[in-house]
């Protein structure tokens, strides 16, 4: 496996970050059309999901008028659908960037589409952090203030309502859309005041790059050597420090394979010795995606070591 190339123009957003253990991770940040192209996928993919729930709950109000004579749809379970309805956008439009950036992805079904992701930024000492709740709960509050209320302004404009504030909706909107044009990691406000960034994603699964088979069975293909780990060994580490695992053996450079099998062999007790390092590795990320997978399907999670 030979390590990611990178053109001219990549390089130019190329950044390394250093983990809490001391290895340089190095990131892609993500382009401004990128970003771009997954926000109108998103909004596309909630606009149809709103138009189909309306349709829905208007057929379903429909058919209550017509059993009731004209009353029932007009009555109690009228209001009442209006209501589901009101719950539904509201939870749709508030909670669809939410779910999803929370999730062990960090990424809507749009900036998946796109190949991109929420990172948290390296904090001025240098060393990399893990996203949190509250940055990605920030960073998407932001975008009401940066789109959603000038875009009220500017809606309202033509009514005569708002008067000059129409002018300055536009205004606004056209500082927060042009900020990430002002700044070399092309961050919006929301990620400035969250303290997070949004890099390039691998766009294929690690696992389908690797020699799975042999690396699930845990056998090195150059020493032959069996490398299978308990269910002690597996649980020091979860999702955060699996994502580590993956962009490392992902960019294959060989200081960091070495810092990392180090790193592992320390905390779970094990000396295999040097030169089978990768392999090594390979076989730990397989057990360890394996485990955290199967903990999944049965509702239990470990966000990172730390976690229970």
């Amino acid at each position: 496996m030979t390590a990611t190339a990178y053109t001219p123009y990549d390089a130019k957003r190329r950044r390394t970050v250093v983990t809490p253990e001391g290895i340089a991770l190095p990131f892609v940040v993500a382009t401004r059309g990128a970003r771009l192209g997954a926000l109108l996928l998103d909004y596309l993919i909630l606009l149809v999901s709103t138009i189909a729930v309306t349709l829905l709950l208007a057929q379903v109000a429909g058919g209550l008028t017509g059993l009731g004579g004209g009353e029932s749809g007009e009555g109690g379970a009228g209001e009442f659908l209006q209501v589901v309805w009101m719950l539904f956008w509201f939870l749709a439009w508030n909670g669809y960037f939410l779910a999803f950036e929370l999730g062990p992805r960090g990424a809507t079904p749009g900036k998946r589409i796109v190949g991109i992701r929420v990172a948290a930024r390296p904090d001025p000492a240098g060393g990399g952090e893990r996203l949190t709740a509250e940055a990605v709960i920030a960073r998407n509050l932001l975008r009401d203030i940066e789109l959603f209320m000038p875009l009220v302004l500017l809606v309202l404009a033509p009514t005569g309502e708002t008067g000059a504030a129409g002018w300055a909706g536009l205004l606004w909107l056209l500082v927060f859309a042009l900020f990430p044009f002002f700044n070399r990691d092309a961050l919006r406000a929301g990620d400035l005041v969250a303290g997070t960034w949004v890099v390039e994603a691998p766009r294929t699964r690690l696992a389908q790059a690797l020699s799975a088979k042999s690396a699930a069975r845990g056998v090195s293909a150059v020493t032959g050597t069996t490398y299978r780990f308990d269910d002690r060994e597996l649980a020091v580490y979860g999702e955060h420090e699996l994502q580590t695992l993956e962009r490392v053996l992902r960019e294959n450079r060989a200081e960091a394979i070495e810092s990392v099998h180090a790193a592992i062999c320390r905390k779970i007790g094990w000396n295999p010795g040097a030169g089978d390092e990768r392999a090594f590795l390979e076989a730990y990320y397989a057990q360890l995606r394996a485990r955290l997978e199967g903990g999944m399907r049965f509702g239990k999670r470990k966000a990172d070591k730390f976690s229970d």
